[in-house]
């Protein structure tokens, strides 16, 4: 069966982006959460233009390599202009979890807006047997709260923004995460991690 998988850049204070992020600011003063996709020397095989470090390329193209569809919030789709009328993976379809309409939306995008229980079930269905991944901390724990996650990447950079959206919401209980493996790189840190049932 499919996976549910968070992975995201990531401040070492818990940032998905800088501050003031939005529409036509994109991650606001965050870049350089993702400076780590296009410094290094070895090309990625599944996004055109990604150059990483070897030790990067091989985890976050595994990885990649997995995703049939993938579950995205609305602030995520405002902050990156609607994905320019697709998604930001090569080839997984995006659903767009929103409680409100979205009238920019493509016919190569699908919004849910009856909650993160048929985001994920409809992307699982899309996925065809391959991973659903999430996108945008309000997603992400949304997912956690109902369960749904079955692993977490956290691409570290070593850097404290200070502010900005934060990755982790307000959960209910702990949650209990178990690495799977750390790949120290150049401008990053990997780490995968289960959750832990």
């Amino acid at each position: 069966m499919s996976k549910v998988i968070s992975a995201h850049a990531v401040s070492v204070d818990g940032y998905i982006t800088g501050r003031e992020p939005g529409a036509g600011r994109g991650l606001g003063d965050g870049t350089m959460l993702f400076d780590w996709y296009f410094d290094g020397d070895t090309r990625s095989q599944v996004f055109d233009g990604f150059k990483l470090s070897g030790p990067s390329a091989r985890l976050f193209d595994a990885l990649a390599g997995r995703v049939g569809a993938l579950v995205a919030g609305r602030n995520t789709y405002e902050d990156s202009d609607h994905f320019g009328g697709g998604g930001p993976h090569p080839t997984a379809r995006p659903f767009i979890l929103s409680h409100r309409p979205a009238p920019e939306m493509t016919e190569r995008q699908t919004l849910v807006t009856t909650g993160i229980e048929d985001a994920v079930a409809a992307a699982r269905e899309a996925a065809g047997g391959r991973d659903v991944f999430l996108m945008g901390g309000g997603v992400v724990t949304a997912a956690l709260k109902a369960g749904l996650v079955d692993e977490v990447v956290l691409h570290q950079v070593p850097v404290l923004l200070g502010g900005g959206r934060p990755f982790f919401q307000a959960l209910p209980e702990h949650v209990r995460l178990r690495l799977i493996e750390a790949v120290p790189a150049p401008g990053v840190t990997h780490l995968h991690y289960a959750i832990e049932r």
